[in-house]
């Protein structure tokens, strides 16, 4: 097995970072989904997670893999059709998870989720949340797989094509 770790994303990483998001926008693309078509998230979304220290890369043999946000609260958040589950705590909002072309098909997208929750417990966060579109499959099975829950339906401001989203949330148990 390959070693795997996530590391704090650096401007240097930019370009492969990049490519691994133009690849997801192909494969959200020919997927049939709308989500990623309209240029977000570009170069200047990446490097503005980089510059707040949001961004995070998933090293494969010395390679970057995939790449990731972890936010603080997102406004896309504020109004839900639905409910959060937890509204009283803290959360992280994971964003524009994406893994490069080469890597697909290595189960690598769960082992980063595991590890991004991993860094988030690290920091005392113990509710997180994700969204999709709802022609993302992937997306949909990898959150469900990891325990997340549906919570609803949220807007995105950065898609006019379709900015409905669905939302998702874990929350671990205090210990």
């Amino acid at each position: 097995m390959a070693l795997s770790y996530i590391t704090e994303a650096r401007v240097a990483d930019l370009a492969a970072i990049m490519q691994i998001i133009n690849d997801a926008k192909a494969f959200l693309k020919a997927s049939g989904s709308s989500q990623w078509q309209e240029g977000y998230p570009d170069e200047a979304a990446i490097l503005s997670d980089i510059k707040q220290q949001a961004g995070f890369i998933l090293k494969t043999d010395g390679q970057i893999a995939a790449y990731a946000a972890i936010t603080g609260q997102d406004p896309n958040y504020a109004v839900i059709d639905g409910a959060w589950a937890n509204v009283a705590d803290p959360y992280a909002a994971i964003h524009r998870i994406a893994i490069g072309s080469a890597f697909r098909g290595q189960h690598l997208a769960g082992q980063f989720l595991n590890q991004l929750i991993a860094l988030g417990l690290s920091r005392g966060i113990k509710n997180f949340r994700v969204d999709t579109g709802k022609a993302n499959a992937a997306m949909q099975h990898l959150a469900l797989s990891h325990g997340f829950q549906l919570r609803g339906i949220i807007k995105v401001t950065s898609d006019s094509i379709d900015p409905s989203r669905l939302a998702y949330e874990l929350n671990l148990p205090a210990e």
